[in-house]
């Protein structure tokens, strides 16, 4: 079984909210999950959603701020396994090439 999540936690301010996301993305070392943060989130990887849920508590908790808002997607695999780079490189082999371009400057 695998669970993949996408996760944003953000305060609610003005400016820079880096160092507050930075919290957030260091407690999940504290689980046993994998992560990959990109501009618009994280994606984490757990073993069971039990696992997943304490790990994003725990991200949400780490923000400070008078308002903290968190987005949370789930893919709950109850009886398969796929890691989260599996389902890219799916799209990737469909596609013929990398699931990525970068567009002219």
């Amino acid at each position: 079984m695998t669970v993949v999540a996408m996760l944003s936690v953000a305060p609610v301010i003005e400016g820079s909210m880096a160092g507050e996301v930075a919290k957030a993305v260091a407690a999940l070392d504290d689980f046993d999950v994998s992560y990959e943060t990109n501009p618009m989130g994280t994606v984490i990887e757990a073993d069971d959603v039990d696992t997943l849920l304490a790990a994003v508590a725990a991200a949400h908790k780490a923000v400070d701020g008078d308002r903290v808002s968190t987005f949370l997607k789930i893919d709950d695999k109850r009886t398969t396994t796929q890691r989260a780079r599996e389902k890219v490189e799916r799209v990737e082999e469909e596609l013929g090439r990398e699931a990525r371009r970068d567009r002219s400057e």
